[in-house]
């Protein structure tokens, strides 16, 4: 009596949530919500996600611009910057991508999009030279790319008024940067080309890991 008692509240609470929609929908966001809180608030207290690598530093005023143009030009729909801990994806690209890497990014980069190459570990993997072929016409030097030219970048000069207000952005968000690298940001980024930010963005990717490994 007392097991036949037990299924039919177990039969009737199942029936009720399954047929109660604003039930059911309270119900998942309830375990969802909890399942997010558990698996993510730790990761605000561990070193390994909120501290930079050992040599890690915050992009250069040049590197900075560079990585906007990044974004501007959605260079991130086809390249991810992240290397799963697989040995197919080390052996190709390097060592595995790991949080401290991206502390100073606003956003990270990480993704699995990946028409082109992973880009986590281009940094001095080609010279300044080859990029710059590379940007104007892929096709110069990757016959079989379906990537497209980008030669405006040669002839856009960067704006050196504008970099002093991002440093102070990223500053805002926990970036160090000093006074001094923010005063300096104008002069340092003065007659550079958006293709020569863009190159100093890409040739700075993964040389914290590559320099410690």
């Amino acid at each position: 009596m007392s097991n036949n008692s037990t299924n039919s509240v177990s039969k009737f609470s199942h029936e009720l949530i399954e047929k109660n929609v604003g039930l059911l929908i309270l119900l998942v966001v309830i375990v969802v919500s909890f399942g997010g809180l558990v698996e993510i608030v730790p990761l605000f207290f561990q070193k390994s996600t909120t501290q930079p690598v050992a040599g890690m530093k915050p992009y250069s005023a040049l590197q900075l611009a560079g990585r906007d143009i990044y974004l501007r030009e959605g260079c991130y729909g086809c390249h991810s910057q992240m290397i799963r801990p697989f040995r197919a994806e080390t052996e190709r690209y390097g060592h595995y991508s790991v949080p401290g890497e991206s502390v100073y990014d606003h956003p990270f980069q990480w993704g699995s999009k990946r028409t082109g190459p992973d880009l986590a570990r281009v940094g001095g993997r080609y010279s300044d030279e080859w990029h710059r072929t590379h940007l104007n016409n892929p096709r110069d030097v990757v016959p079989e790319s379906n990537m497209p030219g980008y030669p405006w970048l040669a002839r856009n000069k960067l704006e050196p008024a504008d970099i002093a207000p991002k440093m102070q952005a990223m500053r805002s968000l926990g970036v160090p940067y000093t006074d001094q690298e923010i005063a300096g940001a104008a002069a340092a980024v003065k007659d550079k080309s958006e293709q020569d930010a863009l190159i100093a963005y890409l040739q700075v990717l993964g040389t914290a890991i590559k320099n410690k490994y």
